[in-house]
């Protein structure tokens, strides 16, 4: 989220950062947007009935602040419907490994290690109800040493992230990505298409 609050400050002429919002009341983000005069919202379970209930509360605020696109940045609850269905195809998430590999957990690093995987990374894809089985748009690969921890690993792969993810939404801004099945086109220079247009 960091990484996206330096690559779009306020008044960018692409992307316009409308909110911040969390599952947790003490998330360093939410601090980071204030700072950057991003509106930011706390928004724990504790204060729902049920995990639907919060999201839903987290959808609303979305939709009040004109949300063309939801980027999960370190998010680490699984979406509900409630998110899901309103933002259908304008949800984007990086997730720490080589999908598919490694999908469906939040220790992609201990994992890709074990494997004794000679290569890893982190890819960008489009959230669909699946876990982290979505449409590619975009990866980034990182060698794995043989002196590697999951620490190590884990912080050479963010660095990737971090250039990454706002580059795809960049791309997405400018109405460049186009989803064809399973497969996501990304086009030279930009196509000037709203995100409701290129990716519905």
């Amino acid at each position: 989220m960091q990484a996206l609050l330096r690559s779009f400050p306020m008044g960018h002429n692409t992307v316009q950062l409308v909110c911040v919002i969390s599952n947790r009341l003490n998330a360093e983000a939410l601090q980071h947007a204030r700072a950057a005069n991003v509106p930011a919202f706390g928004l724990p379970l504790a204060g729902y009935a049920s995990r639907g209930d919060q999201q839903a509360a987290m959808a609303n605020v979305l939709r009040d602040a004109g949300v063309e696109l939801v980027v999960l940045a370190g998010y680490d609850q699984i979406l509900t419907s409630e998110i899901l269905r309103p933002f259908e195809g304008r949800i984007v998430n990086i997730h720490p490994s080589l999908l598919p590999a490694f999908a469906g957990t939040l220790h992609a690093q201990a994992a890709a290690l074990a494997h004794g995987v000679k290569v890893s990374g982190c890819t960008v894809h489009f959230v669909i109800e699946d876990i982290d089985q979505g449409p590619i748009i975009a990866q980034a690969a990182v060698p794995v040493l043989e002196t590697d921890t999951e620490e190590t690993l884990a912080q050479r792969i963010l660095e990737q992230e971090h250039t990454l993810l706002p580059k795809v939404v960049e791309w997405i801004a400018e109405g460049r990505v186009r989803v064809e099945g399973r497969r996501v086109r990304i086009a030279e220079g930009a196509a000037n298409a709203s995100i409701t247009q290129r990716i519905r």
